[in-house]
Order: structure tokens, then C-alpha cells, then sequence
């Protein structure tokens, strides 16, 4: 087992806790809007030491330090389409844990996701036409598509968007990141185990402003929505 470089400042579950109340700020609207002074910017020139890593989709709709109630220097943040695990994101949360010392990582779904609803469409018997970027960016989200499809529908492999739920399937995608995080991870997994680290999976719901947690990793003690 390989230890963390730089080791965590606070447990798992302390930075869960203030994580999850800047977004109960943030939904109260009672957002404090901390560190963002210039005092906070002129301290963080020569160093940053953030306790939480996000890995999020790109949506513009999942402003991190706006939803989480935060600033400068508190997220060390990676985000793509869909919150599809690639080599530069592991490598980013692994920084994260080992070089700057995040005891809690948090891959932040949400509803309506356009890559969900692309990937369901490329899932169909007609799908639309895109590039082979967006295709093969797509391909990791299909499988929770057709998970969640042939439980209830055996004629056809082709998914029909209008006879599947989209968001949870993404809720279903979203626990195969954080399980994908895992596995291409190493380091992180060694952190877990060595209950330095956790990851926890939340769906962020648009109109409520609230992220939801679904699955955990670790040694965070915290209520989780059902997958299903």
C-alpha cells in the first residue's frame, strides 16, 4: 500500500460535513460566499490546500463553488461531458489525494443531463447523427442505459427515450464512475482503504439546488437516496 504523499488535514466525514452544508446554505438561500476576498487570493498565490476533490459533469448549470457555497483554494475541480472517467481525470483526483492532501472526493451528477439523454439517444434503433468524439465520449454511459432498459423491456435492445427514465439513469451511471474511479486508481483505492479518503457519489437536482448522495465509499457516515 502506497500512502498518500501529502496526508489529509481533516477526516473524511469533517470534510463531507462542510461540504454538504455549503450546499444546504446555498439551497436555504443563505449562501455565505467564503474566501473570496482578497486576502483569501493573495494567501493561496504560493500554495492551495483544498480538502475536497469534485469531479462533475460540464453542465453550466453545476457552478461548484456556488452550489457548494465555497471560494478560492476549497475545490480542486475536474469536469467533462457526462463525468466520463478518462486518464486525465483519475490522474486529477489522484493529484488531488496525493500531492494536495483532499481527504473526500465527490463525483456531482445531475438531472437532466444532456449527455444521459445523447447517450440513451445513441442507445435507440435510429440514432442521431454526432461526431466520433462526442461518440466515443458517450460509449461509458450507454451500459446504464441498457441496464436500466432490459430490466423491463426484453423485445429490443434499442432504448426508447420516452419509456426510460433519464435520470435514473444517470444515477446508474453516476455509481459506475465512482466504481470506474476506483478501479483504474490505485493510489485512490489505497486511500480509501486506508480510510484517509472517501468518494461519494451525489445527483445534483436543478430545481431543488440540492446535491443528493447515492453512493459512498469510505468512512463517511451520511444518508443515501435510493439508486433506484
Amino acid at each position: 500500500m502506497t500512502p498518500p504523499h501529502t496526508a489529509p488535514r481533516v477526516t473524511p466525514q469533517q470534510a463531507w460535513d462542510t461540504f454538504a452544508a455549503g450546499n444546504d446554505r446555498f439551497v436555504a438561500g443563505a449562501s455565505a460566499h467564503p474566501n473570496q476576498n482578497v486576502e483569501r487570493r493573495s494567501e493561496l498565490v504560493n500554495t492551495q490546500t483544498p480538502d475536497v476533490a469534485l469531479f462533475g459533469c460540464s453542465d453550466s448549470r453545476l457552478a461548484a463553488e456556488i452550489i457548494f457555497d465555497c471560494g478560492l483554494g476549497d475545490l480542486f475541480i475536474a469536469r467533462n461531458m457526462g463525468h466520463v472517467v478518462a486518464e486525465s481525470i483519475t490522474a486529477s483526483m489522484e493529484y488531488a489525494v496525493t500531492e494536495l492532501g483532499a481527504s473526500l472526493i465527490v463525483v456531482l451528477a445531475h438531472d437532466s443531463c444532456g449527455a444521459v439523454a445523447a447517450a440513451i439517444d445513441q442507445s435507440s434503433r435510429t440514432p442521431s447523427e454526432t461526431t466520433a468524439s462526442v461518440q466515443n465520449t458517450l460509449a461509458p454511459i450507454q451500459p446504464a442505459v441498457q441496464q436500466l432498459w432490459l430490466r423491463n423491456n426484453t423485445d429490443t435492445p434499442y432504448a426508447d427515450a420516452s419509456k426510460i427514465d433519464a435520470n435514473a439513469v444517470g444515477r446508474i451511471h453516476l455509481a459506475a464512475t465512482v466504481n470506474e474511479l476506483l478501479r483504474t486508481s490505485r493510489a485512490i483505492s489505497d486511500a480509501v482503504d486506508a480510510g484517509k479518503l472517501a468518494v461519494v457519489g451525489c445527483q445534483y437536482r436543478l430545481t431543488e439546488g440540492r446535491a443528493v448522495p447515492y453512493t459512498v465509499v469510505g468512512p463517511v457516515e451520511l444518508e443515501l437516496a435510493p439508486l433506484d
